[in-house]
């Protein structure tokens, strides 16, 4: 017997932005199947059309297309078991839904939307069947009146429903819990449930991931295929995401945890690559416990049984430090590029000195967004008090600090070489000339250049972007500020 080839599909709703569960799913999707050398289509499930959200199918390319998981087959690109959008396959789903109610195992049900309702109101856990034992001459009546109707599966009423799920083992449920399921509703769409089961067959998808919240609904899957007399795929349920509450517990994550979308995420500084790499982590391990993966290294090491039962606890913290793993492993170009929008909330014109920048903020930030506020100093010296100048660890108080600035800007002055280096053998010079630590030197330099006593980079790195002009006018508004608080 011939292996079929594997075969995943991301099926996402257009009714929103792209959770991280659901981008979960789609990265599953994707590592089963490339590391099985198999396809990754993208199929587009469109008929809950209330729910329809407009820019939502963009939405879902710009996020797939943001964290590199290219399907081979779609609605974009097309392939030989298209369309891959639900909403232009109803055509088939009729016709799939009409052949079973000519073999019997399903019906029209012509129930009033009121009737359901009154249902409901008098306690009945579902649909009692009302519509199950129609006659043919009724049926056609009703048909021939233009009766709105559904088309309904035929459920057994006793025995039980098992599968087996790849994570979770075997799974039974009793037939007695399962409703005739709607198949085909009155606008002619058709169901989540049943559509899903038409396109994974007629697509020749082997694999099927889901979260595991669906593995009640399963039964109802496998009951489709045996009613087709199909092929049942291999079902991988994935288990809960979970974030952390103040209490020290957990619950289902939610937007009361953290930023649950992908392009929240973004938003709020995270690299895409890190956010693939952490959500892979979540409900896999590695078999090395390994943390830090690219894309391919995914693919490479990738295999279902590495996949647990157990929650998977979405740790911000944990994803925080993955990304300035992430921002320390770029390219000082790279870098640059990424930091750039972030640069320029503070500096909105003009060329600057961004290698120095860079340099000293790569070693540190966390995530880009921090930036404006670690280097907003730079752009207008905020206003600080002469208590700065006090520092124990390099023994300085507002008299020696004045002392300092008043030997270094004579010097600095004619400098004329204004890099890094250059100003770190001038300054550290002068402090072996003075006869002091470089601390002693370099704190005071730097409180008067920054008005901060907490910077990224020290004295010279501040001093280098600064320019020289803005840098002597700074010191000298500290001597200035130490002058007037009668420091001598």
């Amino acid at each position: 017997m011939r292996l079929k080839k594997v075969r995943t599909r991301f099926a996402p709703s257009p009714t929103g932005f792209m959770h991280v569960g659901n981008l979960r799913t789609a990265l599953f999707e994707y590592l089963i199947a490339k590391s099985n050398g198999g396809d990754f289509v993208l199929r587009i499930e469109d008929t809950d059309r209330e729910r329809l959200v407009e820019g939502a199918v963009n939405v879902i390319y710009d996020t797939l297309g943001q964290v590199g998981l290219r399907h081979d087959e779609g609605p974009d690109i097309g392939g030989q078991y298209g369309p891959y959008v639900q909403s232009s396959r109803k055509d088939i789903y009729k016709r799939y839904a009409e052949q079973l109610v000519k073999e019997g195992k399903a019906y029209y049900c012509f129930c009033s939307k009121e009737r359901l309702e009154s249902l409901h109101e008098k306690g009945f856990g579902g649909y009692d069947r009302h519509c199950r034992n129609l006659t043919k001459g009724e049926t056609e009546k009703l048909l021939a009146e233009g009766r709105p109707y559904v088309i309904r599966q035929k459920m057994p009423v006793e025995g039980s429903t098992t599968f087996d799920d790849i994570v979770y083992g075997p799974i039974t449920i009793e037939n007695s819990e399962l409703e005739d399921q709607i198949l085909l509703k009155t606008d002619g769409y058709p169901t989540y449930n049943f559509a899903n089961v038409i396109d994974d067959h007629l697509m020749e998808i082997t694999h099927v991931v889901r979260g595991c919240e669906y593995l009640t609904s399963t039964p109802k899957y496998n009951l489709l295929y045996e009613a087709f007399g199909w092929d049942v795929p291999v079902y991988v349920h994935l288990p809960l995401i979970m974030g952390k509450n103040p209490d020290g517990s957990v619950s289902k994550l939610s937007k009361r945890h953290g930023s649950t979308g992908f392009a929240d995420l973004v938003k709020d500084g995270y690299l895409p690559q890190t956010i693939v790499n952490y959500i892979a982590l979540l409900g896999w391990c590695p078999k090395d416990n390994r943390e830090i993966f690219s894309l391919p290294e995914l693919v490479e090491n990738f295999s279902i049984d590495g996949i647990s039962k157990s929650p998977a606890v979405f740790d911000y913290d944990k994803l925080l430090w993955m990304n300035g793993e992430y921002i320390r492993a770029m390219g000082t170009e790279d870098f640059i590029k990424d930091a750039m929008p972030y640069f320029r909330q503070v500096f909105p014109e003009g060329v600057h000195k961004w290698d120095v920048l860079a340099g000293v903020l790569q070693k540190r930030v966390q995530k880009f967004t921090e930036i404006p506020d670690m280097i907003g100093f730079l752009k207008e010296l905020p206003e600080y008090p002469a208590d700065y100048f006090t520092n124990k660890k390099s023994k300085t108080n507002p008299e020696v600090s004045l002392k300092m600035l008043k030997e270094a800007v004579p010097v600095l002055e004619k400098l004329d070489d204004w890099s890094v280096d250059s100003l770190y053998n001038t300054l550290t010079g002068l402090a072996s000339r003075l006869g002091v630590k470089n601390g002693t030197l370099m704190w005071p330099v730097r409180i008067a250049a920054a008005g901060q006593t907490v910077t990224p980079g020290g004295a010279m790195e501040i001093l280098s972007f600064l320019g020289r002009e803005e840098s002597l006018k700074r010191l000298n508004k500290g001597i200035e500020k130490l002058d007037a608080q009668g420091a001598c």
